[in-house]
């Protein structure tokens, strides 16, 4: 907790903005929530700008209405500048919106109406906010006459603008208020008019019913551009008398826009002629309400704008005659007398070396001359084809051999010393010592004509085991092979074999097969029967 002053005391902050933090405060005597405002120090510790505030401060505590953040004190504490303000419970029209979507048209109407009110009371008292943006209106909670809760809008932060219009800071940002809601004279720097606050409602208005503001960019100039030369687009959700209204607040010119009185009294007409429970009547008394939006005849000014024409100037003031000693730097400028005028080199003598010296063509000079010379077109012309690069071939000169010296030195035979005087390691001879780097020499073109192509080499034909290609061939060579064999193998077993015998008798494969074994068996027994008996005999 941080006092600020002799009556308040700081609890927590409730938002930061642009131009400084507002802080859940607490009345020391009497324990009341208050919401207190800390400007920024740039603000803050600049004399003049708190003795402009000083000045408006009776006009913002007396500014009284049920829309408007009531402005209770001013507190001035050193390096502190700050603002008291009753405390609005409820999140701002900003924050509300991005959380809960678009208004519908008839809420649109009927929350601009609220604000169209205030303005319309602080533009009676000579007081213009001129940065209208839904991040400056709070939404209170209050108690309807049904007893259900309703939404009551608040207008804050007026006088803001009156800061920000101070000399030290609209160096840095050229303009006052926030550029997607900035009128199009403020963005110029022409006189401003409670004008403004009616173009700000138009913007407020769009942005409630679309969810965005009607002119977006990349940047502030490219958003400031688009206030001052385009006009918005009509979304298709809008009905046509609350887009009348719109356009109307809208208008380039400041003339044409309506007063903030006449804009609040068209709103609530808009808004009982489009409601799904509208009458005829009231339908079309909204189709007619252009005839409601007039403009301020005396619209509210905003005072001490320095608008300084361009031809005017202030004279120059001359210093007295005073010692050095008291020479100010930020004093005005002081005129020389008539004995100190400029002075004059004398005239350079025509021999000089720099009157010999012609001055060359200007740099811009000679990059106009070079862009000019790239941007002629190409001319087509005959070109000799000894002068063609493309048909000549480079020839690089041969690199020069030894000198006859050279060649004479390794001609001759180095005698060697006896075995005995010899050294035990030998040192390689001295080899001279070429360049790492070669400097390369210069080639010489000169057209050449292509040697003539050798003829091609015949090489012997070799004789192929396959001169026909037919595809797949070696497989079917292979089968055809294994086919032939088993032929060969079948005609032999036929002719030679019991095979043919067989098929002849009709006996069966088994009855062939054990008489042909016994068969054997039985020549078999025989050869041995015969030889066994044939040896005791004979003996």
């Amino acid at each position: 907790m941080r006092p600020v002053g002799s009556k308040y005391v700081l609890e927590e902050p409730l938002g930061r903005g642009a131009t400084g933090t507002v802080w859940r405060s607490q009345v020391r005597d009497t324990g009341e929530s208050v919401a207190i405002k800390v400007l920024k120090e740039e603000l803050a510790s600049d004399p003049d700008i708190v003795m402009r505030f000083l000045r408006e401060r009776s006009v913002l505590v007396r500014l009284t209405h049920p829309h408007i953040v009531k402005v209770r004190d001013l507190v001035v504490e050193g390096d502190l500048l700050a603002l008291v303000m009753d405390l609005v419970d409820g999140p701002d029209l900003y924050r509300y919106l991005r959380e809960n979507g678009p208004f519908s048209p008839v809420g649109t109407a009927l929350l601009t109406a609220a604000v169209a009110d205030a303005l319309a009371t602080s533009h009676a008292d000579g007081v213009v906010h001129r940065d209208l943006k839904p991040a400056n209106v709070l939404l209170a909670t209050v108690t309807g006459a049904d007893g259900s809760p309703q939404m009551h809008p608040m207008l804050t932060d007026f006088g803001i603008a009156r800061l920000a219009d101070s000399p030290g800071v609209t160096r840095t940002h050229e303009f006052v208020g926030t550029p997607a809601y900035i009128a199009p004279e403020s963005a110029q720097g022409l006189p401003q008019t409670s004008a403004v606050d009616v173009y700000g409602a138009g913007i407020l208005m769009y942005e409630l019913l679309t969810g965005h503001a009607p002119f977006r960019g990349e940047s502030a100039i490219e958003v400031l551009h688009q206030h001052l030369s385009e006009e918005p687009r009509r979304p298709s959700t809008v009905p046509e008398p609350l887009w009348t209204v719109i356009e109307r607040c809208l208008r380039k010119k400041p003339d044409e826009r309506p007063s903030a009185e006449n804009l609040a009294r068209a709103l609530r007409v808009v808004a009982a002629g489009v409601g799904v429970h509208a009458t005829p009547a009231a339908a079309e008394a909204a189709l007619g309400v252009a005839a409601l939006l007039g403009p301020d005849p005396e619209p509210a000014t905003v005072p001490d704008q320095q608008l300084v024409p361009p031809d005017a100037a202030d004279p120059t003031q001359v210093l007295s005659q005073q010692s050095p000693r008291s020479y100010d730097p930020n004093a005005a400028t002081s005129v020389l007398s008539a004995g100190d005028g400029t002075r004059v080199m004398p005239p350079m003598p025509d021999g000089s070396p720099q009157s010999a010296q012609p001055q060359g063509p200007h740099p811009w000079e000679s990059q106009l001359n070079a862009a000019r010379h790239r941007a002629e077109q190409t001319e087509v012309q005959y070109l000799d084809p000894n002068q063609d690069p493309l048909r000549r071939r480079p020839r690089r000169q041969p690199q020069p051999g030894p000198s006859a010296a050279q060649q004479q030195a390794y001609a001759q035979p180095q005698q060697q010393p006896p075995a005995h005087q010899q050294p035990r390691y030998q040192q390689p001879p001295p080899q001279q010592q070429q360049p790492r780097y070669q400097q390369p020499q210069p080639q010489r073109y000169e057209p050449q004509r292509p040697p003539p192509e050798p003829a091609p080499r015949r090489e012997p034909r070799r004789r192929s085991a396959n001169p026909v290609k037919i595809p797949g061939l070696g497989c079917l060579k292979g089968c055809m092979t294994v086919i032939l064999v088993l032929v060969v193998i079948f005609l032999l077993a036929w002719y030679v074999g019991p095979l043919q015998d067989w098929f002849n008798t009709g006996k069966g494969l088994w009855d062939s097969v054990t008489g042909w074994v016994s068969s054997a068996w039985h020549w078999v027994s025989t050869i041995n029967n015969a030889t066994n008996g044939g040896g005791p005999g004979g003996q």
